[in-house]
């Protein structure tokens, strides 16, 4: 069996062109085992959002041309989807385009008492990722001591 960074880097690579003729953007690939099903999952966006018609497009097209390459040797379910209004916040572009939103962010290890926190995202740096708290002050972390980073959902 393929590592399945190798699978998600094969994958993205293949679907790519399809992604771009759409016109939508490729938010994130997983291949992930969930219990006994392995599953295939992509997440897209567009200008405007992206809607269950699009992915239903997309989902054909991808189904199709990973049918037809046979990169992925196990059975698994495909999904195709919107990455959500709280979504993970995982490649450069994602820190850069979301500079100066709310951010929900959970630690490895606690910081001051808890490992969750909201901040405003600063920027990412290398792999320093700077923050600003409530009262406005700095704060940088190593991205290998975040667990998750993603947009916080205001309601």
């Amino acid at each position: 069996m393929a590592k399945v960074n190798n699978t998600e880097s094969k994958v993205e690579q293949l679907v790519m062109p399809v992604v771009e003729e759409l016109g939508f953007e490729l938010v994130d690939v997983e291949f992930v085992k969930e219990g006994q099903n392995w599953y295939l999952r992509f997440y897209l966006d567009k200008e405007g959002g992206i809607g269950i018609n699009d992915c239903e497009v997309a989902s054909r097209r991808f189904e199709k041309l990973l049918d037809e390459k046979e990169l992925i040797e196990q059975a698994y379910i495909l999904e195709v989807s919107s990455p959500g209004l709280d979504r993970q916040l995982k490649k450069e572009k994602d820190f850069v385009r979301y500079a100066g939103s709310l951010v929900d962010v959970k630690f490895y290890k606690a910081y001051e008492g808890s490992k969750e926190h909201q901040f405003t995202l600063k920027c990412l740096e290398g792999t320093t990722v700077k923050l600003e708290d409530e009262n406005g002050n700095e704060l940088s972390f190593d991205r290998k001591d975040i667990a998750i980073i993603k947009l916080a959902v205001i309601f």
